[in-house]
């Protein structure tokens, strides 16, 4: 068996990245003295989650329409910054459900859209580098220039399907619909996690075999049919 797993989301939590670049654009756009009404990390997350627009979060929060532009953009600018990186944090038992699946002799694989040099020191803060052979992992090149997120993680995974031996019984575990859609131009079996950047709604519109809290409750469901 084989499961491949995306990384921001399964296995990292960016909620604390995301919401302290809200604040800091919030703080560089906004005029002096003017009022801010910075929304609670909670209600943030669910409006990301949620997809509501990078516009519609600055308006929220006390921007005017033109600031809440100029808010978006510049959040797209700082949000993967590799200085911000740090503040990403392991989602509770993801490094337990990483093990479980190593001691189950399954092939493990991550596929991700971060490139290379935003990967490796996440691996090296959390010892992820045990759970994946260096060929077993999926990421971008330092110089990729995504034109977009499906099209970027798809491109991964014809990669991987060319690369690797055929194994029926593969599952790819991931929080968007990029990692969805990927999974599914190949007939691949996907499991949607709520630990990351999608809400339930979301997931639901793209069908996938099933929606779990997180990682681990993904690989209880795929163990439990070995």
């Amino acid at each position: 068996m084989r499961i491949i797993t995306d990384f921001d989301g399964p296995i990292m939590d960016l909620s604390d990245r995301y919401y302290h670049v809200y604040q800091l654009c919030l703080d560089k756009v906004k005029q002096p003295n003017q009022p801010i009404e910075i929304l609670p990390k909670a209600k943030f997350w669910a409006y990301k989650q949620a997809q509501v627009p990078e516009q519609q979060l600055g308006i929220e929060s006390g921007l005017t329409a033109t600031q809440s532009e100029e808010f978006k953009q510049m959040r797209d600018r700082h949000a993967h910054q590799i200085q911000y990186l740090g503040l990403d944090r392991v989602v509770p038992g993801s490094i337990t459900a990483l093990a479980r699946i190593q001691a189950s002799g399954s092939e493990l694989l991550v596929m991700t859209l971060r490139r290379n040099c935003e990967l490796i020191p996440a691996f090296e803060r959390y010892n992820l580098g045990q759970f994946f052979k260096p060929h077993h992992r999926y990421c971008l090149p330092d110089d990729y220039q995504k034109n977009g997120d499906i099209e970027a993680k798809t491109q991964l995974m014809d990669r991987a399907i060319a690369e690797l031996v055929v194994d029926e019984n593969t599952w790819m575990v991931g929080d968007t619909e990029a990692d969805l859609i990927a999974a599914q131009t190949h007939q691949i079996k996907v499991i949607g996690v709520l630990s990351g950047i999608r809400d339930r709604n979301r997931l639901a519109q793209y069908q996938p075999d099933k929606i779990v809290a997180n990682l681990a409750e993904a690989v209880d469901f795929i163990l439990d049919r070995q």
